[in-house]
């Protein structure tokens, strides 16, 4: 019988856009990318509002660092009472949620959450970590997968993260050649965790 896979700290919402803010650009782009509805419906609100919006969703932000998730998630509520279409407070909630292991309700506002922000890396890698905890572990490796090539060159500690939660979920799939080519992509004179974690699952996994 295989023993249980490593056990590591859930990691969830790893990036909030504090406040809604104009979509990003790419280097070179002279001009920005189309304003999403939910944005222009924000500015549309009293300058009253957003700062209202604003200071509730900062300190949910800096509660949830806190682990104080009860009260997160209350001050998460206050400003979704002003304004309930922004993705990062879908996001801060739905952690709250991971935070309390209500993973489907979890899921479904990180869902709600990518229908509006589709190309956020933070949203995307929550939905693949529901598929980690929940043991849907084919999902997890293709949504893991296909996260990869979304990564920014900046998002070095995210791309770590992703492809150790990638490497795991071969374990689980039985792809143990493929999860130890993996797992050697770095090795120790990289400056990251992930030679260390990797090594220490796979030894793991083979009974060491």
């Amino acid at each position: 019988m295989k023993r249980p896979i490593l056990r590591f700290p859930l990691l969830a919402a790893l990036a909030f856009s504090i406040a809604p803010g104009l979509p990003a650009q790419n280097e070179g782009e002279t001009t920005p990318k189309s304003v999403p509805a939910w944005q222009m419906t924000f500015e549309n609100l009293s300058p009253e509002d957003r700062t209202r919006y604003n200071e509730a969703l900062m300190r949910g932000t800096t509660l949830f660092n806190q682990k104080r998730i009860f009260e997160a998630i209350n001050s998460v509520n206050d400003a979704m009472n002003i304004f309930d279409s922004d993705p990062a407070a879908m996001n801060l909630k739905g952690a709250c949620y991971v935070e309390f292991r209500h993973f489907e309700r979890a899921r479904e506002l990180f869902q709600e959450a990518l229908a509006l922000s589709p190309d956020s890396t933070s949203i995307l890698f929550n939905l693949a970590e529901m598929d980690f905890v929940t043991g849907q572990w084919q999902e997890c490796h293709d949504r893991m997968s296909a996260l990869i090539p979304l990564l920014s060159p900046k998002e070095i500690a995210m791309r770590h993260l992703v492809e150790f939660k990638l490497m795991l979920s071969m374990i689980k799939l039985g792809k143990i050649d493929e999860a130890t080519e993996f797992g050697n992509k770095y090795d120790f004179e990289h400056d990251t965790p992930y030679y260390y974690y990797a090594n220490a699952a796979l030894e793991y996994e083979q009974g060491n």
